[in-house]
């Protein structure tokens, strides 16, 4: 029996096991993480390493640079999920990885290693999306949390929303038609001058500011699920350099809190319209932006107003990490699906 078709037979025999150990690996950007989750919904290890101040003098990621420390951490990292999870590498009954989206060199270093894992051990690798990844966090955050529901979608290379009708049925309701809204709050957070990663940046100086200068989205989206941020974020730019061409100062916690409430009331707005044209009275959000306290407060009080379940991850799910990545493999598994060969690859773009 050659690899190949070993895997298919254990990958078939894991969607009956009782206890399902899966190792996984992310590394789409600049966080380095390995986890060991059993079951799914258990979290026995989730180690992380940011670059974040490998970056920050850049003001954003660097690709390269990416990579390079991903390759310095990924084996201590590998050893440390082990040592916290309290599992030797043999009772692990498959490797799971983000192939997609991302960035391709940051992509390769944990495909890669994921698929050199699976092959020495002999074990099942499973591919996952990191975008559905996503979604898990709330899996491992909310044990009771279960399909069907309407996902907000909100990241630095995505922003959608989802009807989730079963952990592996996902249908695109509306995405963005331009800009990613972490991307938006990204420029505006750099053109204020404010230290890489800019949207927490922005979220804090916010806290200090007031709406004075009443931005709003493109009109011509309204009656859609669509979104459209490239308009206020280059509003604000242009605000800005012009100022700055003048000489005038700006109030910078203003422009902040003004921006902020512009976007995030059109997510709010836009969420709950799905929740009702799709009947569904169940609120996820997903992705880094979900860490956003002031969008966490306006979904939070708008699903109460209209008696729908509001679900976010718990703070450190919201970013990268390993342990969204094995949750969402569990169900793939499950269903039979996402079992990789060993020409896996990365790619920088997956669908939604």
């Amino acid at each position: 029996m050659n690899y190949l078709e070993r895997m298919k037979e254990k990958f078939e025999k894991l969607r009956t096991k009782k206890n399902v150990l899966i190792l996984s690996i992310e590394s789409s950007c600049d966080e380095t993480s390995i986890a060991v989750v059993k079951n799914g919904r258990e979290v026995l290890s989730n180690i992380i390493a940011s670059q974040i101040e490998s970056h920050r003098r850049f003001g954003g990621v660097v690709p390269e640079v990416a990579s390079r420390n991903h390759i310095t951490a990924i084996d201590n990292i590998f050893k440390e999920a082990l040592k916290e999870a309290d599992v030797k590498k043999e009772e692990l009954d498959a490797i799971a990885v983000t192939f997609g989206a991302g960035l391709i060199g940051a992509l390769l270093v944990g495909v890669n290693f994921a698929k050199g894992l699976a092959y020495s051990l002999d074990i099942p690798l499973i591919a996952v999306s990191h975008v559905y990844g996503h979604i898990a966090a709330n899996y491992i955050s909310y044990k009771e949390l279960e399909p069907p529901f309407v996902c907000l979608m909100v990241s630095g290379g995505h922003t959608a929303l989802l009807r989730v009708e079963d952990y592996n049925k996902i249908k695109l309701l509306g995405t963005t038609v331009d800009d990613a809204v972490g991307e938006a709050f990204d420029k505006v957070a750099r053109v204020l001058g404010l230290p890489y990663p800019g949207g927490p940046e922005i979220d804090k100086l916010a806290k200090t500011g007031s709406d004075n200068y009443k931005f709003v989205v493109s009109n011509s989206l309204k009656n859609t699920l669509n979104f459209s941020f490239s308009g206020v974020k280059t509003e604000v730019v242009n605000l800005v350099h012009n100022a700055s061409q003048k000489g005038q100062e700006i109030n910078k916690a203003d422009l902040a809190c003004s921006f902020q409430e512009c976007v995030t009331d059109d997510l709010a707005y836009k969420a709950i319209k799905a929740c009702k044209g799709e009947n569904i009275k169940k609120l996820v959000v997903a992705g880094g932006v979900g860490a956003n306290s002031r969008l966490k407060e306006k979904l939070g009080l708008a699903c109460k107003e209209n008696n729908i379940e509001f679900y976010s991850p718990i703070l450190k799910y919201c970013t990268d990490n390993g342990a969204m990545i094995g949750s969402m493999a569990y169900y793939l598994m499950k269903d039979g699906i996402g079992l990789a060969k060993l020409d896996l690859t990365a790619k920088p773009n997956v669908d939604l």
